[in-house]
């Protein structure tokens, strides 16, 4: 592992069951357990050997927790060029450069770096608040940009994911769940069909207050699979025997 520089206020933090580290400045974001779950939902197609993107990047971690699920090569896109200067460091921290690497700009405007129909696997953990007159968002740019749809929404997100994707190519999706009808008009709207479901919990006999979703290109309608829950935190706020395990149990790809 490549010693890396940190700058002020940043720190390492890592997921051992993927020996995967990410430089992170809670100053500015820093991933949590969403990125984790989604990196852990997301299969892999065949042998793993084609591209996968992970659209609004930030830091890089749910395409780097990814990273090692697959052979092929890995893009992670992100608008603030802080945080992909702190994505590229990990990539180099972990020893990932030869196929990992950082693409900072407006998701909008990749084209011309990524060839249309040429993506087997979408990895996206968007804002997840839409703006409305009455939205206040976070004082701090990063978490304004990456709480709230202020540089993309949903439409639009599923229209850039159907043009990136190959035919019968998938994306992987971390929302809340009260967007879950927005979700499947936008994704409908682009031929993207929901095909799997998984609602995390917080605790048990509480709302569910995280969904994961995969979808695929051009697919057939309907023949929705609704997982089973998980829960992340035990009544005394530990974490269930089961996230434990995707924590810091076995790597994934075994």
């Amino acid at each position: 592992m490549t010693q890396p520089f940190l700058k002020a206020n940043e720190r390492i933090d890592g997921l051992p069951s993927q020996n995967i580290n990410i430089i992170q400045n809670p100053d500015m974001f820093s991933y949590s357990l969403d990125a984790i779950l989604l990196a852990h939902f997301a299969d892999v197609k065949g042998k793993g050997k084609g591209l996968s993107v992970d659209l609004g990047s930030g830091t890089g971690a749910v395409g780097l927790f990814y990273a090692p699920k697959v052979t092929g090569e890995i893009k992670l896109v992100e608008i603030q060029p802080e945080l992909a200067e702190m994505a590229q460091r990990s990539i180099e921290l972990n020893n990932l450069h030869e196929r990992v690497s950082v693409l900072q700009a407006d998701m909008k405007d990749i084209f011309n770096e990524i060839q249309p129909g040429s993506v087997e696997t979408v990895l996206t953990n968007p804002p997840y608040f839409p703006l409305t007159e009455t939205t206040k968002t976070n004082i701090d740019k990063h978490y304004e940009i990456a709480r709230h749809e202020l540089m993309i929404n949903l439409p639009e997100l599923a229209q850039i994911t159907n043009k990136l994707l190959k035919n019968n190519g998938k994306v992987y999706m971390v929302h809340r769940p009260e967007r879950l009808a927005d979700i499947f008009a936008a994704f409908a709207a682009r031929k993207l069909m929901i095909k799997r479901i998984q609602f995390v919990y917080g605790k048990a006999n509480r709302e569910a207050n995280m969904v994961l979703i995969e979808a695929i290109k051009s697919g057939r309608p309907g023949g929705v699979r609704i997982m089973p829950p998980l829960i992340a935190y035990t009544d005394d706020n530990d974490y269930t025997s089961e996230v434990h395990d995707i924590l810091y149990g076995k790597a994934w790809h075994e």
